[in-house]
C-alpha cells in the first residue's frame, strides 16, 4: 500500500559549503521525490538544539547542534510515494563509510558527523520537522 507523503530533508553545512545543493536536489527529483519548498537558512545553536531535541540524551547531541548551526543549510519539503522511507534509502547509513554505493551519504558524506543530509525518520517526525522550518 503506497501513499503520498511529505518528509523534511536538510542539506547540511558540509554539503552547502561544497556547493552540492543542485546535485543533491537533482538526485531527489530523478528518484521521483518532488521538492515542494526549499529555502537556504542559517540557524542558531539554540534553534538546532530545539530541532534535535529528540537526541538530547545522546553523547553526540552537543556536537550535532554545533555542527548544524555552523553554516547555511538548505531545508526542503520532499513529496512522493512513501517519501519518508524513500528519502532514508536515498540518504544511506548515517556513517558514510557504511552507506551503500549510490546513496547520498556514500557519495558526499565526509564523516558520521558531516554526513551531508538529514531526513525525517517517521511520518510523525516529518510533520513536526516540516512545521519547525516551514511555519
Amino acid at each position: 500500500m503506497s501513499s503520498l507523503e511529505q518528509t523534511l530533508s536538510i542539506i547540511k553545512p558540509d554539503a552547502v559549503e561544497r556547493n552540492l545543493e543542485n546535485k543533491i536536489k537533482s538526485f531527489f527529483t530523478e528518484k521521483n521525490l518532488k521538492i515542494l519548498k526549499s529555502k537556504k537558512i542559517k540557524i542558531s545553536k539554540d534553534e538546532a538544539s530545539e530541532f534535535y531535541k529528540v537526541h538530547q540524551t545522546k553523547p553526540f547531541y552537543d556536537a550535532l547542534c554545533t555542527y548544524l548551526s555552523s553554516g547555511p543549510i538548505i531545508v526542503m519539503i520532499l513529496e512522493g510515494e512513501n517519501a519518508v522511507l524513500k528519502n532514508r534509502e536515498l540518504m544511506g547509513a548515517t556513517d558514510p563509510s557504511k552507506a551503500e554505493e549510490g546513496t547520498l551519504r556514500k557519495m558526499y558524506g565526509i564523516s558520521i558527523d558531516k554526513n551531508s543530509v538529514h531526513g525525517s525518520d517517521s511520518v510523525e517526525n516529518a510533520k513536526t520537522e516540516i512545521g519547525f522550518f516551514f511555519k
